[in-house]
């Protein structure tokens, strides 16, 4: 049996009239996987990551097609509980959850990632609401077990911007979900919620190449990548990234604190590390931050120009240095 080329969920909005969330499928043709046909930028914005991050802890991705989702009426500003019923209409257009229609939803999240419904504004009669007392997880509608505890994650810390006396240190997080069957492009199942256009593909580029280089790095997770200040400068957070992603998926040993890195690669599918710029005013900045038990990763190339006495003021203080041209060798 084919599946339906549009699906419809039904939420309430904050002023009472019920909204109809229509989602269509099309065509990918290099397009991108998720379109929210909206009037209002910021909705449309919101509304794409939410059913991005949904789709996070689903057994297959499949990104073959486009789905663009729809609601009328536009819900005022700042009003998150239509959230649910956008998931619920992706879900049932992709066959991921078969329902019989009419389906009416209200409910919100800041955990979508997680699979995780935590609460709701509005319980119409007959709708299905999120959170306590309704539906706390999106595995519950076709039986299955809270996906989310299998979520790993990780962070890693790296110079906001240039380092200096006004900078500091930042952190990277990496949340991975295994899935059993691969299926769709790599970048495809990465989500940066958060990031311009330009510094997503950068983040999906660098993570895809450092996972060729794993050799079965590829194909078996779902990603979220999240930035703790989404505006940063220069390619210094690609070693942090990295790092983040690979301790997330236990391919390396976690520290007794921070890991913190500054480096970036052309090659990343080689398992490279270089340098990038400011050498001295980030190695200055990591010094004035590191407390004990971190672990800074830097460029080989910047050893010879930092000295021993890096080095060793890092281990006066209990952290510790590795200058490494490659990963997996810290």
């Amino acid at each position: 049996m084919s599946r339906p080329d549009t699906a419809q969920c039904l939420t309430t909005l904050g002023d009472g009239r019920v909204a109809t969330v229509t989602a269509t499928r099309r065509p990918r043709a290099g397009r991108a996987d998720v379109k929210c046909a909206v009037p209002d930028a910021a909705l449309a914005a919101h509304m794409q990551r939410v059913v991005r991050l949904a789709r996070h802890t689903e057994p297959r991705l499949d990104s073959r097609d486009q789905v663009v989702i729809s609601i009328d009426p536009v819900p005022a500003s700042g009003e998150r509980d239509w959230e649910l019923a956008a998931v619920l209409a992706d879900r049932r257009l992709r066959g991921v959850w078969d329902s019989p229609a009419p389906v009416h939803a209200n409910g919100w999240s800041a955990q979508w990632q997680l699979g995780r419904v935590d609460g709701h504004d509005f319980a119409p009669q007959g709708a299905i609401a999120g959170g306590a007392g309704g539906l706390q997880f999106l595995g519950a509608l076709t039986g299955q077990p809270d996906h989310g505890a299998s979520v790993a994650a990780a962070r890693a810390w790296f110079p906001l911007h240039s380092g200096g006396a006004n900078d500091s240190l930042t952190f990277v997080e990496v949340s991975v979900y295994p899935v059993e069957q691969a299926g769709g492009e790599e970048e495809d199942s990465i989500a940066v919620p958060g990031l311009d256009a330009v510094t997503l593909q950068s983040v999906r580029r660098v993570l895809a190449g450092a996972r060729h280089f794993d050799g079965r790095g590829v194909g078996r997770w779902r990603t979220v990548v999240r930035f703790a200040q989404p505006r940063f400068t220069g390619n210094s957070f690609e070693l942090a990234l990295v790092m983040a992603d690979r301790l997330a998926r236990g391919r390396e040993f976690v520290p007794r604190a921070r890991v913190i890195a500054s480096g970036c690669s052309s090659a990343w599918h080689a398992g490279l590390v270089e340098a990038v710029e400011e050498r001295a005013a980030k190695c200055a900045l990591i010094l004035r931050e590191a407390v004990a038990g971190d672990r800074v990763l830097l460029p080989l190339a910047w050893e010879e120009g930092a000295g021993a006495q890096f080095a060793a003021a890092l281990r006066a203080k209990g952290a510790s240095v590795a200058w490494i041209d490659r990963i997996g060798i810290i």
